[in-house]
């Protein structure tokens, strides 16, 4: 059975840093993409960060230059350090794994997702 499960997020303050972390069990890594996406109130869930297996990585706009997706060699975790953040990065930030062929890694079509990591950042 395939798990997910994400830690590493919390309270801090605008300028700040998190590292997030996204465990993986029982999954090997024989799909194109692992992505973190987020999620804020009353907002659509959106992809932040994406590293595909070739150890290529993809970043929305809005998250080019302060975050950072990496995995340790191992390729059972995967990170999200994230830098200088902003009010506006407050959300749930989800891991995602098992993307179909096809797809773009922003699309929401993973076969499996973590059960989320709260971030909050103050002014």
């Amino acid at each position: 059975q395939v798990q997910l499960v994400e830690s590493g997020g919390g309270p801090v303050q605008a300028g700040g840093s998190l590292r997030l972390s996204c465990a993986t069990s029982g999954y090997t890594y024989r799909s194109r993409y692992v992505a973190w996406f987020r999620q804020a109130p009353v907002k659509e869930r959106e992809g932040v960060a994406g590293i595909h297996t070739s150890g290529t990585t993809y970043y929305a706009d809005s998250v080019k230059g302060r975050f950072t997706i990496s995995r340790d060699s191992a390729k059972t975790t995967v990170y999200l350090q994230m830098n200088s953040l902003k009010p506006e990065d407050t959300a749930m930030y989800y891991c995602a794994a098992d993307l179909p062929g096809g797809y773009n890694w922003r699309s929401e079509r993973y076969n499996y997702w973590g059960q989320g990591t709260q971030v909050t950042v103050s002014s």
